[in-house]
């Protein structure tokens, strides 16, 4: 697959956006393994595992001083317009490894730090913990993309995702709307 340039990245920054200030989940995947991904109607998002069934808990992080799951990266949420562009197909949208895909405007000027978002019956928070595309991004979108979601449009934008912890345990669907508390 050809990957995107920049330059085509660059034409649909309009369209990114425009990106709705309360929005919907487009696509939920579960992580049950490294390099596994379950695209799912509906899950449950709780305080243990984040999304359950997700290895989110069984990852660790390099942000915590023990190795353990980092507790304010519970939960990946990337914007599914500019998922979609670099995709290029929606059978690779999950490739991204992010278990929230949503139509939505995932900038600080829209959703600053500690905002919590109702979604289905769940609540979340947004943290402060930086979502940064890694290698495994750029061997699967191309180093173009890579470079883009991390360009400083990119993080001004959220291109790449952010991170968020559940607050309040609850069922979430697929075309749920998700609003601002």
């Amino acid at each position: 697959m050809e990957h995107l340039t920049t330059a085509d990245m660059e034409a649909a920054l309009d369209h990114i956006r425009a990106s709705p200030a309360e929005g919907t989940v487009e696509l939920i995947v579960q992580r049950p393994a490294v390099d596994e991904r379950v695209v799912l109607e509906t899950a449950e998002l709780n305080c243990e595992e984040g999304l359950a069934g997700d290895t989110w808990n069984q990852r660790g992080s390099k942000r915590t001083d023990d190795g353990s799951s980092h507790p304010d990266m519970q939960l990946n949420i990337m914007n599914a317009r500019i998922l979609s562009l670099i995709a290029q197909s929606p059978e690779r949208m999950p490739l991204a490894g992010d278990q929230l895909i949503v139509d939505m405007d995932l900038s600080d000027a829209n959703l600053p730090h500690w905002t919590k978002l109702a979604i289905g019956d769940a609540v979340i928070e947004v943290t402060d913990q930086p979502h940064n595309g890694c290698a495994k991004f750029s061997q699967r979108f191309g180093v173009e993309a890579h470079r883009f979601v991390n360009s400083e449009i990119g993080k001004e934008l959220h291109l790449r995702g952010i991170n968020a912890r559940v607050v309040t345990p609850g069922a979430i669907r697929q075309g749920d709307q998700i609003r601002k508390l």
